[in-house]
């Protein structure tokens, strides 16, 4: 298990948002052999989540919150890679998906926390990043050739990004091609129905549970 005071210092420097401090941690953290998925579990989406909180609550601003999610990149593309190395062969390949927050909304703390659980559970995620039109969604998710889109909006005026999407997909013959999944905190399971989302994920775990059931579903 990794030293409690490790983990406490990791979610802070998500907090805080000092890049080099949460390099160096988990460098040292993978170095030991101690298991990447209890940093990430322990320290970097708790210390991500409470970005959030904090920014819900006026505490912290849109620059902080910014560089956060940056930091948070940083460890959890270090994570998924010793992940990646430790399960190179013999398991089956599990779906490609294509993440993005939507145009117009820049607020990615909660698409890191997918991306990060996705790669964490053997998916290949294509993240876009975030404030991506609908026009580069289809694109890359043709040229990745992905099983599913996931997209997230945060706020009820970047909603509709979501809804173009689904049209976008209809119009030029490929919503059969994808599967759909939309997120983010105004969203709801009405949204997603509304606009013919194939799913509406509550949170990171979800949409897994969502998708991987989903192309079951369409493979039988």
């Amino acid at each position: 298990m990794i030293d409690q005071q490790i983990l406490e210092d990791a979610k802070k420097m998500i907090l805080v948002q000092n890049m080099e401090r949460i390099r160096e941690i988990t460098t040292s953290v993978l170095a030991s052999g101690e298991d990447p998925l209890e940093l990430m579990d322990k320290a970097l989406i708790p210390g991500i989540a409470e970005v959030g909180n904090q920014f819900s609550r006026g505490t912290l601003f849109l620059p902080e919150l910014i560089q956060a999610a940056d930091v948070m990149k940083v460890a959890t593309d270090m994570v998924n890679e010793a992940l990646a190395q430790k399960n190179t062969t013999g398991q089956a390949k599990k779906a490609s998906v294509l993440i993005a927050t939507v145009k117009g909304d820049v607020h990615d703390i909660g698409k890191c926390i997918v991306v990060s659980l996705m790669k964490a559970n053997g998916f290949i995620v294509h993240d876009l990043g975030r404030d991506v039109d609908v026009d580069t969604i289809i694109e890359k998710a043709v040229e990745f050739n992905v099983d599913a889109i996931g997209t997230s909006a945060l706020l009820t005026t970047t909603m509709d990004q979501q809804k173009r999407l689904e049209q976008a997909l209809k119009s030029a013959g490929l919503k059969d091609r994808f599967l759909t999944v939309v997120g983010g905190a105004p969203v709801t399971p009405r949204w997603a129905a509304r606009i013919g989302a194939d799913a509406y994920a509550e949170d990171a775990q979800d949409g897994i549970i969502k998708i991987t059931e989903l192309l079951s579903q369409k493979q039988n």
